[in-house]
């Protein structure tokens, strides 16, 4: 979601090389894709809460495993007792024969401490909840993965994007610098009555609108640069410059139409989706192994004291040992077919997880198809707009000499100046479409990271 909304945020977003030159280039880092790219891996926030979840995993792999390690508790109370319980003894006991003999029971004070040790012997569960953890452990290594892959994929479109945003500016003032040219011919010729008002106002207000073009791209840059450096995880007061050109960053790498299948095991995703599947299978295992019987060994050693009067400082207390050792076993036996209930849950859970990743494999197959074509058919529609600039320019060229020769009004001369700024944005956007093809296509074979390298 986030990365529609920038692309959408962003396809309008443009700025010239001009507002770069104005900065302190002694301080601005000049970053290549590969730079921004791995700046982001190291800086980048959704990445280190990732890591930090995978560092997580491997202390819950050693929580799970204490529990079949030995036990030791050392324990201690005492007790003072304020008003005793009474017990009635038959009349026999009553040496006055008057009746049931009623006496308190216990002592003033108890007190006791010990230590206990047991040890697990045999439980399934445990063994499972242990497989359980690792794989769990692996999960949080893919989740980090796939951060990784949108850390990239968010890079590498804001990236190309800034280098179309220079190119675009650069066709701006391109235009501008003609039409700055041609209204200091234009106020000449009229000073001089060759030519009419409105004409100068006609390039007055196609220089206004450009210029005003060219502001909204001055905000337009920084907001865009803004979304690159917070993707990089780079403070926001950072001058950068990109290295290189949008052409440049066009792959000449040929592409093909891969298997889906193949190409959906590479990707997080469809690592995560079989790995949850392999942690619903252990759930299973787990909430079977309670049919089994358990065993643990326990032992303990403890002192105890019973005594009246005083509780601290008192000479009449009198300790005495105790201790035990011994198995417990727990057999059960019956539970009202919970856990049946529960592995029929699990299993549709199962069932749910294989839809998925049979629908993750179409949509994978969808955007290989998707990027192919993209990438095809800008190839030739960049040639195809190349060839519109080109001719666009020669109209351009061939209107302004006949309209310096008074042979072609100025409307010809500012409709043949449109129609060339026009191709130079749809060339522009072409290649921009290409780029984020690129993306797509290596996004869907799960190879994003070769831009790192």
């Amino acid at each position: 979601m986030i990365r529609k909304s920038i692309l959408v945020g962003m396809m309008a977003l443009l700025l010239s090389p001009a507002i770069a030159q104005k900065q302190d280039t002694g301080s601005a880092k000049e970053l290549t894709l590969q730079q921004s790219i791995n700046y982001a891996l190291e800086h980048n926030e959704s990445i280190k809460k990732a890591s930090y979840d995978e560092l997580g995993s491997k202390y819950q792999v050693n929580e799970a495993r204490s529990a079949g390690l030995p036990q030791v508790d050392i324990k201690g109370t005492a007790v003072r007792t304020l008003e005793k319980s009474m017990i009635a003894l038959p009349a026999d006991f009553n040496p006055e024969g008057t009746g049931p003999l009623i006496r308190p029971m216990g002592t003033d004070n108890t007190m006791q401490a010990g230590i206990s040790v047991s040890q697990l012997l045999f439980n399934k569960s445990y063994f499972v909840g242990l497989k359980a953890v690792k794989s769990a452990e692996d999960l949080y290594r893919i989740r980090k993965e796939m951060a990784v892959e949108d850390v990239i994929y968010n890079v590498g479109s804001a990236y190309f994007q800034i280098l179309q945003t220079r190119e675009q500016f650069e066709s701006i003032n391109a235009n501008l610098t003609k039409l700055e040219q041609l209204e200091k011919i234009l106020t000449l010729q009229y000073k001089n009555d060759l030519v009419k008002k409105v004409d100068v106002n006609r390039i007055k207000v196609n220089k206004i609108n450009l210029e005003n073009q060219k502001q909204t791209l001055q905000t337009a840059y920084e907001q865009q640069q803004n979304v690159l450096k917070f993707f990089m995880g780079m403070p926001l007061e950072q001058p950068i410059t990109l290295a290189g050109s949008a052409d440049e960053q066009l792959s000449t790498t040929q592409t093909g139409l891969a298997n889906a299948d193949v190409a959906s095991t590479e990707r997080a995703q469809f690592k995560i989706l079989n790995k949850q599947k392999e942690l619903k299978t252990l759930e299973i295992e787990n909430i079977r192994a309670g049919y089994y019987p358990s065993l643990a060994a326990f032992g303990n050693y403890n002192y105890q004291s019973q005594y009246d009067g005083k509780m601290i400082g008192n000479p009449d207390a009198m300790w005495f040992p105790n201790s035990q050792v011994g198995l417990q076993l727990n057999i059960p036996v019956f539970d009202g077919l919970r856990k049946k209930a529960q592995v029929q849950q699990r299993e549709i859970e199962m069932r749910k997880l294989d839809v998925d990743i049979q629908q993750y494999n179409k949509n994978t197959q969808v955007e290989l198809y998707n990027a192919v074509s993209q990438l095809s058919n800008s190839q030739g529609t960049i040639a195809a707009q190349e060839r519109n600039v080109e001719l666009a320019r020669e109209v351009y060229d061939t209107t302004n000499q006949l309209y310096k020769e008074a042979l072609a009004p100025l409307s010809d001369l500012l409709n043949a100046e449109t129609a060339l700024r026009e191709a130079m944005t749809n060339l522009n956007n072409e290649k921009l479409k290409y780029q984020i093809a690129q993306l797509n296509y290596l996004k869907a074979r799960g190879e994003l990271e070769s831009l790192t390298k």
